[in-house]
């Protein structure tokens, strides 16, 4: 329970006037979040719906990429069970928290197992976390309101019978809100996949583990990056220049999930060696050191240009979806071949 006990004692500095503050316990913090949900929405390719390219949308987008921190404190059951979701502690070979854990590419299919088999380990689930599974549940229900998008925005179209075509309007209009909230979560789960610390049980200082290079043990490390620091020296621009290009292609979900976070994982000893420079606090003169900044950038435009690829990659997996009861396929609606009133409203 180390990192629920972290923002326990963070909460408490709090309430004793002390240096610290809430963004210190979350992911990139506000500023952060807000980058890397605005620049994936900017950078979305032409295929997907408009609405979704209108700046609005990644405005929109860029607030709702705070959610889940947002949430926390609702009482019990709610912050267990959801607090863990932020993080996937690997030791420096990607094991969950050690040898006995698995790695990203061998996860169970359900996080229950999951629970199961780290109990079975000796490991505590609430010291492992389960970042690879909210990443993976975010994903797989974007991908189903965006079916059921595409299904209620042909069949508006189509729609002769204006009662039915006023009720698709006024669904569909439901679904793109609840797709933009479904994004503003997966932005948040795919932005804490890009910060280090949230990676590795180096997590906030080097930790009680060998240290042959002499890294930090300074418990304020974690909160000083990715929030005053991210706050102070990112910007938009810088952030969506240093965007990797799309790639798509064989796109796995399981598989692209252990990739990206296994990358952000070998950024855990990068990021320990340039705090020792002092890279990510001010020289003599005032200014962050360029590396720091450096670094910085570069997780956010990964965080970002992950996003805008699962969101691409999404959209397109909905158009090979049935949806609805009975279901109905999209593929046969957006070709005007299936009539999805009685799967969309519900004729029980």
């Amino acid at each position: 329970m180390k990192r629920i006990a972290l923002v326990a004692a963070a909460a408490l500095i709090v309430g004793a006037g002390g240096i610290f503050t809430a963004t210190q316990v979350d992911a990139w913090g506000s500023t952060g979040h807000r980058f890397v949900g605005v620049a994936a929405m900017r950078a979305l390719p032409d295929e997907l719906p408009a609405f979704l390219r209108d700046p609005g949308a990644a405005a929109e987008v860029g607030e709702l990429s705070r959610e889940p921190d947002r949430t926390k404190g609702a009482g019990q059951p709610h912050d267990r069970e959801r607090d863990t979701a932020h993080f996937v502690d690997l030791d420096d070979e990607g094991h969950v928290m050690n040898s006995n854990g698995p790695t990203l590419s061998n996860l169970p299919t359900l996080k229950s197992e999951y629970d199961a088999q780290l109990l079975a380990a000796g490991i505590e689930v609430n010291d492992a976390g389960y970042l690879p599974y909210a990443i993976m549940d975010a994903y797989q229900h974007l991908a189903r309101d965006f079916a059921t998008w595409r299904v209620l925005n042909a069949a508006e179209a189509r729609e002769t019978d204006a009662g039915k075509r006023a009720w698709y309007r006024e669904d569909r209009l439901r679904r793109e809100a609840l797709i933009l909230r479904d994004i503003g979560y997966l932005s948040h789960y795919i932005g804490d996949g890009s910060q280090p610390h949230h990676m590795s049980i180096h997590y906030n200082g080097w930790g009680d583990y060998p240290n042959p290079e002499g890294f930090t043990n300074s418990r304020q490390t974690h909160g000083a990056f990715e929030g005053a620091f991210i706050r102070r020296n990112m910007r938009l621009d810088a952030v969506e220049a240093a965007m990797p290009a799309t790639n798509l292609d064989g796109f796995e979900m399981r598989a692209r999930m252990a990739s990206y976070l296994n990358g952000t994982l070998a950024q855990v000893v990068p990021f320990y060696r340039l705090e020792k420079t002092g890279a990510f606090a001010a020289n003599a003169e005032g200014a962050v050191l360029t590396s720091g900044a450096e670094f910085a950038t570069a997780r956010l435009a990964a965080g970002a240009a992950e996003l805008r690829d699962w969101i691409t990659m999404a959209w397109r997996e909905a158009g090979a979806a049935s949806i609805g009861w009975p279901a109905v396929k999209v593929a046969e609606v957006e070709a005007g071949t299936a009539d999805p009133w009685a799967s969309m409203v519900g004729e029980d």
